[in-house]
């Protein structure tokens, strides 16, 4: 890093957008606001920089003064999850019309009767006479002037986005190439082709990529077109899902739609390892949803996956998300609690946030006494400067237990309803974690429950006394470790291709003539983003799956690596995952990839010296909290206070710059 300049590693997230920054001198600084603001910024991202910075509103961002800005982002996420993408022509070949709605047919509600399919992303789907057999061979010739009329008429009709895929175009692409260029002639500003977009075999998942591509690329490209013109000359790169940084004109809407989330684990993993521990669970906890992930020595992608009600077949950080976040809602509905799935967002945001919000997650925590104004940041308000407004939190809540006790006949404080919506919420995220951890085969208990995003320490211990695990780890930047681990992340790209053969000697020996051209295309992708060629690593895996299935399995592939090895760690993992073997099924080779690592710099954090104190460390308050089902003293602790060494029992408060972790009855907290 060039000593003289600033770095900004963004995390621009639902609720919040968190900030850290690596100053000229090589200290990190942190900074957090609203991700929505209208009356007082435009984004919330170069608001941050800028008031980093200590720059007016109309002053420029002195480009000289910043070697890079590197930005996880929820755009493209949140233009699907609300369909306000760009109006989008699906290209077919004629006969398939519908066959991204028809899709598998498959009820992932058993006994619903009413089956609400999601909302189609095309706005409208073009049929061309061309087909080519699933040899190569030209079934029926393409017709070029057909195709044109076509695409114009849909063109003079406004749209201006085109996704065109093709049968077997994945692999026989010479009518795609070609469509492409119609496009191209007759104007259209996003054109998506399956065969770059998704080269792999299945028509539904890949023409779904290459539509949700189309889709999201004109609203993320408008966005990253407005950042890096209030940046400059600044270098601009963004978080891709699958977990590595790419430079801004390379972010495309299929590598978007779990930029944040990606960026976490990163953060969560890099830290994770350097205080020795190895095996993960990552539990990211913040205003909208609550993001679980599993790693045990390698980042675990899943290369199909279904978000908002879009397959997508496209290498992404394998993430299970459950709605429930700090502005998850809380209500009652006349005979349960129920938490969430809906949110209160960043506006209005939870009731404590004095924007007029219903109660939340948030406004539990500040029920309790988990949360208290004193401790909590002054960002609220009109200008930006009050503090949590725990006066309208415990008017709703009591009005609320009136509402319980008059409907169940219960008698029960707003403090014992505050603490069962939490119960709840604990629950979901516990379930949340049992499906990346127990439901395929390991063990919980011997991980580590790595906490972060801004709600994640206040029930970390709950979430762990929940799954039965014995040891949390939260960082010092646990409130905004997404955006520390957009400056841990390294440049990464993965190129695919599909291969689809019994595995053998002879076709295993065969793959390096498939390798050999996807290397080279990532290498050079990352060299051209500025990464030194002694700087980037190719890392090659192979998929897996056996005949007539559709689970596969993905290998790393060393070199001098023999057949009988793979059959063995494939068989391992299966029998893990599943609980079965196939003996005498043959296994077959579905795809293979390919991943460029550029590293861009190397981690290395500064641990505090151990002293040994006079006396034992002093709270710095102490305050009543309802903790494990009683009103009681809980001590207060200031992070900054804090040594190498020290030891807190529970129950206690610790005020982070920014976050609050909470340390329950019962359990210890250690400072390393």
């Amino acid at each position: 890093m060039n000593a003289s300049q600033w770095q900004f590693w963004i995390d621009r997230g639902g609720t919040f957008t968190d900030i850290v920054a690596r100053t000229p001198q090589g200290n990190l600084v942190t900074h957090k606001l609203l991700s929505e603001n209208p009356e007082r910024y435009d984004d919330a991202a170069v608001h941050g920089i800028r008031s980093l910075l200590n720059l007016r509103a109309d002053e420029p961002i002195p480009a000289a003064h910043i070697e890079a800005v590197k930005m996880g982002t929820t755009v493209a996420t949140n233009a699907l999850l609300e369909r306000k993408g760009e109006r989008t022509l699906l290209v077919v070949t004629r006969g398939f019309k519908d066959q991204l709605r028809i899709a598998y047919q498959n009820r992932p509600k058993l006994f619903v009767r009413k089956i609400e399919l999601p909302e189609l992303l095309y706005s409208d789907v073009v049929e061309v006479v061309e087909r080519i057999g699933a040899h190569g061979d030209v079934v029926q010739a393409f017709d070029v002037p057909a195709a044109q009329k076509a695409l114009e008429i849909a063109f003079i009709s406004g749209i201006r986005a085109v996704a065109i895929c093709l049968m077997h175009g994945y692999r026989y692409t010479q009518h795609e190439v070609a469509l492409k260029a119609l496009a191209q002639k007759i104007g259209f500003t996003q054109i998506s082709v399956s065969h770059e977009v998704s080269p792999l075999m299945k028509f539904v998942s890949r023409g779904d990529t290459t539509v949700v591509d189309a889709y999201l690329s004109p609203i993320l490209r408008r966005y990253v077109d407005k950042v890096q013109a209030a940046l400059g000359d600044v270098r601009l790169q963004f978080m891709q899902s699958s977990g590595g940084l790419t430079d801004a004109h390379h972010f495309h809407g299929k590598d978007a739609i779990l930029s944040g989330p990606a960026g976490g684990i990163v953060g969560a993993v890099a830290v994770t390892q350097l205080a020795g521990f190895d095996k993960m669970i990552g539990f990211d906890m913040g205003g909208t949803s609550t993001d679980v992930s599993h790693f045990a020595g390698e980042f675990e992608r899943a290369f199909v996956t279904e978000v908002a009600g879009v397959r997508l077949r496209a290498p992404i950080m394998q993430i299970h998300t459950v709605a429930a976040g700090g502005g998850s809602i809380c209500f009652f509905d006349g005979s349960k609690f129920r938490v969430g799935p809906e949110s209160a967002g960043a506006n209005p945001g939870p009731a404590a946030y004095r924007r007029g919000g219903p109660l939340t997650v948030t406004d539990c925590n500040v029920m309790v006494g988990k949360l208290r104004p004193e401790l909590f940041p002054a960002v609220f308000g009109r200008n930006g400067d009050e503090t949590l407004d725990s006066c309208t939190v415990i008017e709703k809540f009591e009005a609320l237990a009136l509402e319980v006790n008059r409907a169940t006949g219960a008698n029960k404080t707003p403090e014992e309803i505050a603490a069962g919506f939490l119960q709840i919420a604990v629950e979901n995220m516990a379930n949340a974690i049992k499906h990346v951890s127990v439901a395929r085969g390991y063990d919980v208990t011997e991980y580590t429950l790595t906490c972060f995003g801004g709600a994640g320490g206040q029930h970390a211990c709950l979430v762990a006394d929940a799954l039965g695990m014995e040891r949390v780890y939260i960082h010092p930047f646990a409130g905004v470790l997404s955006a520390y681990g957009m400056g841990l992340a390294d440049v990464r790209t993965i190129k695919l291709a599909a291969v689809e053969a019994d595995l053998s000697d002879a076709t295993f020996a065969s793959l390096a003539d498939r390798f050999l051209p996807l290397a080279q295309s990532a290498h050079e992708d990352i060299a051209a983003q500025g990464i030194p060629a002694a700087q980037i690593r190719i890392v090659e895996r192979i998929s897996l799956k056996y005949s007539g299935t559709d689970t596969t399995i993905e290998l790393l592939v060393s070199r001098g690596a023999r057949v009988a090895e793979l059959v063995n760690a494939f068989e391992a993992t299966y029998k893990q995952r599943y609980g079965f073997l196939m003996p005498n099924r043959a296994l077959v080779i579905e795809s293979v990839n390919v991943e460029a690592i550029g590293a861009t710099q190397s981690v290395a954090e500064i641990a505090s010296q151990k002293t040994v104190r006079n006396a034992p460390l002093a709270a710095h308050a102490t305050v009543r909290g309802y903790m494990a089902g009683a009103t009681q003293d809980v001590r207060v602790y200031l992070r900054e206070a804090m040594q190498s060494g020290d030891e807190i029992e529970g129950p206690a408060i610790i005020k982070e710059p920014n976050a609050t972790t909470i340390i329950e009855p019962e359990w210890r907290g250690t400072v390393t």
